[in-house]
C-alpha cells in the first residue's frame, strides 16, 4: 500500500457532533476537510436553509465539495475550484449552471492539489464494490478525505433533489419528495466523493461512508450517485 500522507481538518463538534451548524474557517495549512451544517439536521430536524454560500469559500484553487442547493432544490458540486449547480425543470429535464452563489444546508469540502492515480482495479465496477475497495485503501487514513475518479460509465443513476416549495420535512422519505432521477449511459464522467468512517448523518448517509457526485464530461448533468456500473480503464485519484 502506498503511504498517503496528508492533513486533515475536522470542524470541532465532538464526538457527538453537536455542534454542526457552524462552517469551519481555520485556514491553516493542515486543514483539508471542512463542514459546514449536517444531513440530518435537513432530513430530520427540516433544516433547509442555506449555512453557507459557497462564493465565500475564496479560496478555489484545488477546491472540491458538495452537497444540495438550499431547500432541496438542486444539487452542487464543486470541481477543482469550479461550482456546478444542477436544477430540475419544469419539464423535468435537467439544468447545469456554472455558478458559486448559491447555498447549501449542509456541505462537505476540501482543499486538494496532490494526487496519486490509481488505476481502478477490473474487479471494481459497481458502487458496492467501490466502497468496498475504498474501504480498505483507507484503512492508513482514519481521518475524511477527498477523492475523485474520471472514466466511462457504462451506466449510472443520479438524482437532482427537487422539493416542492413549502413542503415541510421531518424524514429523509419526506426530504426526497419531487427528486428526479437520471439515467448515464456510456459517457466519460468525473467524480468526486468525499470518505469517512465517522461521519453518518453529516455529509453521507447512514448506511455508507461514502458520498459521491457525478458530472459528465460534456457537463451537461449532474447529480448525486446513487448506482453506477464503471467500464474498465477508469482512474482513481487520492491525496497524496
Amino acid at each position: 500500500m502506498r503511504k498517503l500522507i496528508f492533513g486533515l481538518l475536522i470542524i470541532g463538534f465532538g464526538s457527538s457532533c453537536g455542534n454542526d451548524q457552524q462552517a469551519i474557517t481555520d485556514d491553516t495549512p493542515q486543514s483539508q476537510v471542512k463542514i459546514a451544517g449536517a444531513m440530518r439536521n435537513v432530513m430530520h430536524r427540516g433544516e433547509l436553509g442555506g449555512i453557507i454560500s459557497l462564493d465565500t469559500i475564496t479560496d478555489r484553487t484545488g477546491l472540491y465539495g458538495l452537497g444540495p442547493v438550499e431547500y432541496l432544490r438542486g444539487e452542487l458540486l464543486i470541481l477543482d475550484g469550479l461550482t456546478y449547480v444542477s436544477t430540475v425543470n419544469a419539464d423535468s429535464s435537467m439544468s447545469v449552471q456554472e455558478q458559486s452563489a448559491v447555498k447549501a444546508p449542509f456541505f462537505v469540502y476540501g482543499h486538494q492539489t496532490e494526487w496519486e492515480s490509481v488505476m481502478l482495479p477490473d474487479s471494481v465496477r459497481t458502487l458496492a464494490q467501490l466502497e468496498n475497495y475504498m474501504n480498505g485503501v483507507a484503512q492508513p487514513m482514519p481521518k475524511p478525505f477527498v477523492f475523485k475518479l474520471n472514466g466511462t460509465v457504462e451506466q449510472a443513476t443520479i438524482h437532482v433533489q427537487n422539493l416542492p416549495e413549502g413542503t415541510a420535512v421531518s424524514s429523509p422519505a419526506e426530504a426526497h419528495q419531487g427528486q428526479v432521477d437520471y439515467e448515464v449511459q456510456d459517457q466519460e464522467a468525473d467524480i468526486v466523493g468525499f470518505y469517512s468512517t465517522e461521519h453518518k448523518g453529516v455529509f453521507t448517509h447512514h448506511d455508507s461512508n461514502m458520498h459521491l457526485h457525478l458530472i459528465t464530461a460534456d457537463r451537461k448533468m449532474m447529480g448525486h450517485l446513487d448506482a453506477v456500473r464503471f467500464k474498465a480503464g477508469s482512474t482513481l485519484y487520492l491525496p497524496n
